[in-house]
């Protein structure tokens, strides 16, 4: 039945789309269009969640007669799959309320409107399939359609770049995951998914598989050094489709790798687990580097994506460490850290996507250094953007800190674990972890206060208005959703309790159980927190502080003007900039990981002119892997461009010559 109402909910959403291309020039269509799509988003959201928790039966998988003859289209949900499915289509029904309100202003609504639906009946395919062919049907549609979505506003500067950039990306991706499954498959051509995992793969095909399994997900995902279109072109999208990509799509390329690495292949190697962990924790660190660089509001939330990815890579690199030693408990412990942050940032990053798109709606700016002030004139907006930059900043009682914790702890079990690489490995990613998680909180701490706090920086800062009510609902609804998984985990960690005994065969003890709601991942004497009475603690003091001054100091309420860093100077520009902000770190680690120079040009003394100030950084991934590959290109393309102006006999002398070679490969072929 679930599986029956979510393939019910993806031929909706494929007709919605449809629809759209004629209603977009309604009045009113786009209304209609994202209110559909928030109907059949909401109900695929219901079938993924009694397929999680409400159905001890299991869900029969279904077969179509579609795709490669012999074949067909199957389709199945597993507990693994109905996780994703919910987090799939609560990310699109909160998308789908923002759209509600935010269509009315799009500029380019008929280029958003017929994909929108699409990208979200992708997303959906991809993770209820269960044979190669569907699964990489599916996977090149959800890339399409959000490519499309990417090119909606083309004429915009660097837009068509990054569309340029994420498709050739995608293709890659496709590409690497293809071979994977090839692979997989094997000579008898196996490619529905029960006939793979019965197969028996050798180590040197297990290895091969994990390494494309990371170059496909991990292209969509954003794992460095595979992360270079994600700045690009999440800040591309409009804003509630950078919310979609960003806190939905990533994680559609997260379950990839699970489904490759965790149920196809079969039983996983420490070495490949010193892979993932390597490859998490630069991630991690990396990711939040570059955000904190960054003065685009968007394009940093774009780049604090590529941290959180590598922050559930380490939960899953710790996975396979722990499984392949036999560790029941301690592995569904990180998986459950993994899996848990991987709902948390589906909805912090929804949230705070949403909130610069409303900033951006009210403003015209994505710049932070010409915001400011936005406290005053957008409230409600700075509140629930501001719960958003605690939960991302791993802060209690919201939802980032408990999977964090999570994964801390898992780390701590990681002295039991024979290999010595490991033991040497895991705590250096552990210090990159909280490296990271220090660094994040820097990081909103500038995106939030130059954005939101001060004084404003110009005249559409000063001037701009409240978004409108259904915006407002998403981004409350998104809040909400932070506050609940902070100071509920164990719920949370329970629903999450099929996954882990269908992938590591254990799971962590029931936490809804435990007096206070408490959670204690290993045993009470080790560690446990409770982030129910964490937020009481924080509700109370605060209330009685206020109540305190309030009650003690006078009641006239006195407004004066924002701290002006000591310079009694009315010019806003006398305040922090999110370049000054970030100055500091810039130059422990600008120098290691961007290169960064910086150029001060001081007039002489008595002359009036301003001091400049030139910051240049590179990006060393860029410089390193795709610049060459590109200079190769152009090359070779240029050299090869003569081909085109040959004589018909040499055009036949070539078409000769490669029919010999590929009869001698014939006849060599044993």
């Amino acid at each position: 039945m679930p599986l029956l109402v979510e393939l019910i909910c993806v031929a909706v959403l494929l007709g919605i789309a449809g629809l759209a291309v004629a209603a977009g020039r309604w009045r009113g269509g786009s209304r209609l269009v994202y209110g559909a799509s928030l109907a059949a988003s909401a109900a695929a959201l219901g079938a993924a969640l009694y397929a999680l928790i409400g159905d001890p039966t299991g869900t029969p998988a279904i077969a179509l007669p579609l795709g490669i003859p012999w074949i067909g289209a199957h389709f199945r949900i597993d507990a693994l799959g109905a996780f994703f499915l919910i987090v799939v289509n609560l990310g699109g029904a909160g998308a789908s309320l923002y759209g509600i309100g935010y269509g009315e202003h799009e500029p380019a609504r008929l280029r958003v409107l017929p994909f929108f639906p699409a990208f979200l009946a992708g997303m959906n395919l991809v993770v209820v399939a269960d044979d190669a062919y569907t699964f990489l049907f599916s996977w090149e549609f959800m890339s399409l359609s959000s490519w499309a979505l990417v090119m909606a506003h083309h004429r915009e500067r660097d837009n068509a770049r990054a569309g340029y950039i994420y498709l050739m990306m995608a293709s890659f991706g496709t590409l690497a995951l293809l071979l994977a499954f090839g692979l997989l498959a094997g000579p008898e051509g196996g490619y529905a998914f029960a006939a793979i995992r019965g197969g028996v793969h050798p180590p040197v095909t297990a290895g091969l598989v994990l390494t494309l399994a990371l170059l496909g997900a991990g292209s969509k995902a954003g794992l460095v050094p595979l992360h270079v279109w994600l700045p690009l072109a999440h800040p591309a999208a409009p804003s509630h489709v950078s919310a979609l990509m960003s806190g939905v799509m990533t994680k559609v390329a997260v379950y990839a790798f699970m489904r490759l690495v965790f149920d196809l292949l079969g039983a996983p190697t420490w070495e490949g687990s010193m892979v993932v962990l390597g490859v998490g924790g630069v991630t991690a660190v990396l990711g939040v580097l570059y955000a904190l660089m960054q003065h685009d509001l968007k394009r940093l939330l774009a780049y604090h994506t590529v941290e959180n990815i590598g922050i559930i890579f380490i939960g899953l690199g710790l996975t396979m460490a722990f499984r392949v030693n036999g560790m029941v408990l301690a592995a569904a412990l990180a998986l459950t850290a993994a899996l848990f942050h991987v709902l948390n940032h589906s909805l912090f990053k929804s949230l705070l996507f949403l909130g610069a798109g409303s900033v951006l709606s009210a403003t015209g700016e994505r710049d932070m250094e010409k915001l400011g002030g936005l406290i005053h004139r957008m409230p409600r907006t700075a509140f629930a953007f501001l719960v958003g930059c605690v939960a991302i900043s791993a802060l209690p009682p919201l939802n980032g800190f408990v999977s964090e914790w999570l994964t801390f702890q898992a780390i701590l079990i990681s002295p039991a674990l024979p290999q010595w690489g490991l033991r040497i490995m895991i705590p250096a990613v552990g210090t990159l972890l909280a490296l990271s998680a220090a660094l994040a909180a820097a990081c909103f701490v500038k995106a939030f206060g130059i954005t939101f706090l001060g004084r404003p920086r110009t005249k559409a800062a000063e001037t701009a208005i409240e978004t409108d009510r259904f915006s407002r609902q998403a981004m409350f609804l998104l809040a909400g959703l932070c506050l609940l998984a902070g100071i509920l985990p164990g719920f949370v960690i329970d629903a999450l309790a099929p996954v882990t005994r269908e992938l590591v065969a254990g799971q962590m003890p029931s936490q809804a159980s435990v007096p206070w709601l408490s959670i204690i991942p290993i045993t009470a004497s080790r560690s446990s927190y409770n982030g129910l009475l964490v937020f009481l603690f924080i509700a109370i003091s605060g209330s009685l502080a206020a109540y305190a001054i309030h009650r003690l100091a006078s009641r006239a309420v006195r407004r004066g003007p924002a701290w002006d860093c000591g310079y009694p100077d009315p010019s806003p520009a006398t305040q922090y900039s999110a370049a000054s902000f970030a100055q500091p770190i810039r130059r422990v680690f600008g120098t290691l990981v961007f290169q960064a120079r910086e150029r001060v040009e001081m007039p002489p003394p008595g002359d009036l002119q301003a001091t400049r100030l030139d910051v240049t950084m590179r990006d060393p991934v860029w410089d390193a892997f795709y610049a060459p590959v590109a200079g190769a290109v152009g090359f070779a393309a240029d050299r090869l461009n003569i081909m085109q102006f040959l004589t018909i006999r040499r055009y036949l002398s070539f078409v000769m010559v490669a029919l010999i070679l590929l009869l001698l490969v014939l006849a060599i072929w044993p």
